[in-house]
């Protein structure tokens, strides 16, 4: 029976390479798979595409092709990635030009589109966002990117056509592991409960070291060993859906029947209905067994029939987020930074700063759980954090501002002060119908 390997290689957009590049090189994988993409991620791209148009691709490609193409190349290892952006064409042409600097030949590389959906946002004027209500049309003249969760179909069609290397836009995450398997078994994608398993194993290998103990991580409680180290996992799966999940021997961390649990559950609203573009998953009567030490067999994934509307991300400007921080330590310094706040809070009304939102935390004391843990008479030392959310950028001036005067204009002993204002691009959803949705994959060669 056919079996495959594939290798997460990322698990968000700045993540580590090293742990990538060893599955690649000892890992003995037919894929590896960087899932480098979140919703707010791609809005961002948007915006740089717009400034430039031969941009708008994950920022960190370069770094990690430069490596990751002589390995492709030497260890015949394909390569699926949502690392294209807004820009999956202008990712591909990049990725060409480095195989060919590198001397490299025989390498077809794909850029799967489709998913930008920007250009008919007026169709859905009158959908309402899924998180506030907000409907399309209010923030019309704000918005910079919308994007529809796409899925394998794409994928596979490249694979299908000898794509050695797939760049995708905003596909969905479990999507680039289950392109390859219905490339390499022939799975129809009319079969749900196939398209159930392969979700599931795209799931578990979609964050990286989640799975594999890092953020399961918790000392004394639940130990990991060599977190320093920790290695990515590795999905092992044949045509009949049976999968294993493991590490390299090499690698730091752990795979459990706990940690597998873990990732199974994240992000998950309903384990009997998890809505992907390629099926409705169902995960409700998943087995998770330890096979041996670091090797988890999980069964039981199934699925319902897709349910024909794609999850589409909306990115809209919502104006200035304006951050500063200052330290006070030793004795008094709570009182230090309440009397700081004061002093910015009274000074902001003053000078009659407009300010949508705003909030102090006292880092140490109060800024997760609003003072509920907090021990006054123990803390050695806190950083006043002030936050605001402003309209106009020559407020958000004004509030960093105040920060920084704290140096001089007291309470004593204040430091480190940081400041920092950013542009807010806020994200919604609304759902818009699959059939709207046109689905291209463009090719490039190194001969």
């Amino acid at each position: 029976m056919k079996t495959i390997r594939i290798g997460s290689g990322a698990g968000y957009s700045d993540d580590r390479l090293e742990p990538a590049l060893e599955i690649m090189e000892k890992g003995n994988v037919d894929y590896i798979v960087f899932e480098c993409l979140a919703e707010r991620t791609i809005a961002i791209a948007q915006q740089r595409k717009m400034k430039n148009p031969d941009e708008g691709y994950d920022k960190l490609l370069a770094y990690r092709m430069e490596r990751v193409l002589p390995l492709c190349s030497s260890k015949k290892v394909k390569v699926v990635t949502n690392m294209g952006a807004a820009n999956p064409v202008a990712a591909a042409k990049l990725v060409k030009e480095m195989a060919e600097a590198q001397n490299m030949s025989g390498l077809k590389i794909a850029a799967v589109v489709g998913d930008d959906v920007f250009s008919e946002i007026d169709y859905y004027s009158d959908a309402s966002l899924l998180e506030n209500g907000r409907k399309i049309n209010e923030i019309r003249s704000s918005i910079v990117s919308a994007n529809a969760y796409i899925g394998a179909a794409g994928i596979a069609e490249a694979l299908d056509n000898g794509a050695d290397i797939v760049i995708t836009g905003r596909a969905s995450d479990p999507s680039l592991f289950l392109g390859p398997l219905i490339h390499e078994f022939g799975w129809s994608m009319d079969d749900a409960n196939l398209m159930g398993i392969g979700t599931m194993a795209g799931h578990l290998m979609e964050c990286g070291a989640q799975v594999t103990g890092g953020y399961f991580a918790d000392p004394g409680y639940k130990d990991v060993p060599e977190l320093w180290n920790v290695g990515f996992p590795i999905l092992e799966i044949d045509e009949e859906g049976e999968l294993l999940i493991s590490k390299l021997k090499t690698a730091g961390g752990m795979v459990s029947e706990s940690t597998v649990k873990e990732q199974l559950l994240y992000e998950i609203h309903d384990p009997a209905n998890y809505l992907t573009p390629d099926v409705i998953a169902d995960f409700s009567q998943a087995e998770v067994y330890q096979v041996e030490k670091d090797v988890v067999k999980v069964s039981g994934g199934s699925g319902k029939a897709k349910s024909g509307y794609l999850k589409t991300s909306i990115g809209y400007k919502e104006g200035y987020l304006a951050e500063g921080e200052i330290s006070y330590g030793g004795a008094g310094s709570i009182e230090r930074a309440e009397l700081a706040r004061e002093i910015i809070s009274k000074r902001l009304e003053l000078a009659n700063v407009q300010i949508d939102e705003i909030r102090y935390d006292f880092i140490g004391q109060n800024s997760l759980y609003k003072g509920a843990l907090s021990d006054r008479s123990s803390a050695k030392e806190v950083r006043l954090r002030v936050a605001a959310r402003t309209v106009e950028p020559e407020d958000a001036k004004a509030v960093t501002r105040e920060v920084e005067a704290l140096y001089t204009n007291g309470p004593a002993g204040g430091g480190g002060i940081r400041t920092s204002i950013k542009d807010i691009v806020s994200i919604g959803s609304i759902l818009i119908p699959e059939s709207q949705v046109s689905i291209k994959v463009f090719y490039s060669e190194v001969l």
